[in-house]
């Protein structure tokens, strides 16, 4: 792994041997920490307002039983 910072951006390079799909977690992440770095909302209100949505994804998709 190599670390590049220029004038206007931090490149970070990864073997072609990496797993894809580890690397698109990690930039994930990355993106939600920048998404929420200002934020002033509490985690616990994260929390209900996730379980309200995956409740209501949960209950929209639901499958019905033969």
């Amino acid at each position: 792994m190599v670390i590049e910072r220029t004038l206007n951006e931090l490149i970070i390079r990864f073997p072609i041997t990496a797993q894809i799909e580890q690397m698109q977690d990690l930039v994930d992440y990355l993106r939600y920490k920048e998404l929420t770095a200002a934020t002033i909302a509490k985690q616990a209100d994260v929390d209900i307002l996730a379980r309200e949505i995956n409740k209501n994804w949960r209950n929209k998709h639901k499958m019905s039983v033969l």
